[in-house]
This record gives structure tokens, C-alpha cells and sequence, in this order.
């Protein structure tokens, strides 16, 4: 038996060493593949050759001026005198003002308290990206994270109290982002659900509502949230203007992401719903159950579009005088201390969102493959 054992392991170890030149040979057609295909992108047809070569001279002509403003000739420390004397980028405006653009007016000795909602904001939004977490739980700990922060933000857990007109930065625009993507979503779901019911009077006003919402700039929703809105409230109760347009901001991104939602609901086939009535299910749990989760899992990379650009919508609720994070940046370019310094304001800034959407466009291929059921099988 040690024989025959022997001789079999021997014939496994001869097999595996043929293998391995084969499994190297695959690796060296594939990477010529692979270059064989950036070639012919980049060179397979005149018109491919020319976009290549023009993007090259655009890039020679632009790369090594910015490398020397940005690196080379720029002013790391010091002050604003010398930032005027030197030719490159002051990132030492930068240095001074980061608190001020991540935070705005907040009084500095409670920035801690704009941090930790940076921290729990933060925290959520991973969770959320995990799948395994997709409970019930976690719809609490939003609720509970986003009620936290704003008491945080306005000190009501502990003096000295800020009044929201004191708010600013990254929070103001996380906080904003989060919280009408997170109502505007499960709103969209059932105005999409309306447009589609058979149901003739809740259809019209599904409708209605969509378009007429579709129809107004964002500007104009804004300035509804400022100057209409208070005078709608009964009994002139005044409301925070964060929260007016937070409302606002809600229902305009509803509108849009309903459509996004109808769409992957028009790609369920109708077999699908006739058999889970064949099975005695009712609208509510078919819809629950079966088209809902097909539905979005299908609008996943369209839904996280729509999120990184309401994302850089938030840069508007500058209008109505909420300084947000790039209407900190702005002004923190107006100090007679450091006047004039937008460029390197803004870099960081677009450094910032870049992060941020760059991230959530990474996050959407991921969770696209991993949803996708028939490409993992």
C-alpha cells in the first residue's frame, strides 16, 4: 500500500509541476492581452491616435507649471508676508484657516463637539456599507446618531449652547447630505410605487408631484425654504432655517430618485408578480419580498450617482446663507489677515469632495458585483 500510495503522490507532483508553466504561460498571454488592448485604445484608429496625442501636449502643458506652483515654489509655514513674495501656492493659509473651513463659525474651544459628529457620521456610513449590518438596528442607530449630533452641534447635552447660524463647514454639509438622502429615499420608494399603482387618483398626484418637483431649479427650492415655507407654518411658529431646508431638500431629491427607483422597478418582468399571487401573496409582501430588493439592486450604481451628486448640490445652500463646506472655504479667503487666497481654499475643498466621491463610486462597483447574483454564480 506505502508503494501504490507512493506512486500516486509522485504521478500528483508530476501533474502539478506540468501545470505551473502552464499557469504561467496564462498569466503572460493575458498581461499581452491586456496591453495588446490598451494599445489599440490608445493607437488602434487615427482618430484614437489623435485624442492621444492631444491629450498628452494638454497634459505637458499643464502638469509641470501646476507641480511648480503647487510644490515647488510653494510656501509650506509662515505667514502671509511671505506667501506674498513667493511665486507658488500658499498652503500656509491653508495651516491657518483649516479649522475655519471645516468648521466655520463654531466657537473653537467646542470643536471637539463638531468632530465627534463627524465621527458618528462617519461610523454610520460604514456600517451602512456593510451588508452583514443591513438590520433593523441600524435604521435606529441612524435615527438615534443624527437626533445625538444635532443636540451635540446645538449643546444641549451640555452648556454653552450654539445657535445654528454658528454652524458650518463639514458637518453642516454631511449632516444635510445624510439626513435628505436617508428621508428622501424611502419617500421616493413609495412616490415610484404611486406612479405605478393602479390606482388612478394616487397615480395622478404621484405625478404631479414628481414633475412639478423635477421642474423647479434648486436654487428656487431654496429660496421656497427661506421666504415661503415660515409664512406656511401655522401660528408663525419660527423654524430653524437648517431645517427648513432640510425639509425642502428632501422632497426635491425624492423626486428625482423615484424615477431612479421606477426605472428598476419597469425591469422586473410581469411573470414574477404573477407567480407570487399564484402563491396567495399579497401586493405588500410581493412588492416586499420579491420586486423591491430585484428593483434596487438593479439601480445601485444610478442611486449612488444620484447621492455623489446631491453630494456637490450641497454647495448651493450657500444662497440662503448656510456655511456650508464650501461657503466656509470662500470666506475664509476674506480675512484682511489672509485676503485672496480662493485658489488654495478651494483645492482643498475639491480635495475633500474628491475624496468623498471617489469613495462612493469605488463602494458602488463593489456592492454591484456582490449583488449581482447571477455573475457571482
Amino acid at each position: 500500500m506505502t508503494t501504490v500510495d507512493d506512486a500516486l503522490a509522485s504521478i500528483r507532483r508530476e501533474r502539478e509541476a506540468e501545470r505551473r508553466p502552464a499557469a504561467g504561460e496564462k498569466g503572460v498571454a493575458a498581461g499581452l492581452a491586456r496591453l495588446r488592448k490598451l494599445r489599440n485604445g490608445l493607437f488602434g484608429t487615427w482618430v484614437n491616435t489623435l485624442i492621444t496625442l492631444l491629450t498628452v501636449l494638454a497634459l505637458w502643458l499643464i502638469v509641470p507649471p501646476f507641480v511648480r506652483w503647487a510644490i515647488i515654489d510653494a510656501v509650506w509655514t509662515g505667514t502671509s508676508e511671505d506667501c506674498a513674495q513667493a511665486a507658488g501656492a500658499c498652503w500656509a493659509f491653508i495651516g491657518a484657516k483649516f479649522n475655519f473651513i471645516m468648521f466655520a463659525f463654531y466657537p473653537p474651544s467646542l470643536h471637539w463637539r463638531p468632530f465627534m459628529v463627524l465621527v458618528v457620521i462617519a461610523a454610520l456610513l460604514v456600517a451602512t456599507a456593510t451588508p452583514r449590518l443591513w438590520r433593523r438596528e441600524l435604521l435606529l442607530a441612524w435615527f438615534v446618531g443624527i437626533v445625538g449630533s444635532w443636540l451635540l452641534m446645538a449643546g444641549t447635552f451640555s452648556p454653552p449652547t450654539v445657535a445654528s447660524n454658528q454652524w458650518g463647514g463639514l458637518p453642516v454639509t454631511m449632516l444635510v447630505w445624510t439626513v435628505c438622502f436617508g428621508l428622501g429615499t424611502p419617500l421616493a420608494i413609495g412616490l415610484a410605487l404611486a406612479r405605478r399603482s393602479n390606482m388612478r387618483g394616487v397615480r395622478v398626484l404621484a405625478i404631479l408631484f414628481i414633475e412639478l418637483m423635477r421642474a423647479i431649479p434648486f436654487i428656487a427650492i431654496l429660496y421656497v425654504a427661506m421666504l415661503i415655507l415660515p409664512m406656511a407654518v401655522p401660528g408663525g411658529a419660527l423654524i430653524d432655517k437648517t431645517i427648513r431646508a432640510m425639509i425642502m431638500i428632501t422632497l426635491f431629491w425624492s423626486a428625482y430618485i423615484a424615477e431612479v427607483v421606477r426605472g428598476g422597478l419597469q425591469t422586473i418582468p410581469a411573470g414574477q408578480e404573477d407567480a407570487a399571487k399564484a402563491l396567495g401573496l399579497g401586493y405588500w409582501r410581493t412588492t416586499q419580498l420579491i420586486i423591491l430588493p430585484q428593483a434596487l439592486r438593479t439601480v445601485v450604481p444610478a442611486l449612488v450617482n444620484q447621492a455623489i451628486g446631491f453630494l456637490l448640490a450641497t454647495s448651493l445652500l450657500a444662497t440662503i446663507g448656510i456655511f456650508d463646506l464650501l461657503n466656509a472655504a470662500r470666506a475664509s479667503a476674506t480675512d484682511p489677515k489672509w485676503l485672496g487666497y480662493y485658489d488654495e481654499a478651494y483645492m482643498l475643498v475639491a480635495f475633500i469632495y474628491f475624496i468623498l466621491c471617489y469613495g462612493g463610486s469605488r463602494y458602488s462597483i463593489w456592492l454591484e458585483r456582490r449583488l449581482n447574483v447571477s455573475h457571482r454564480r
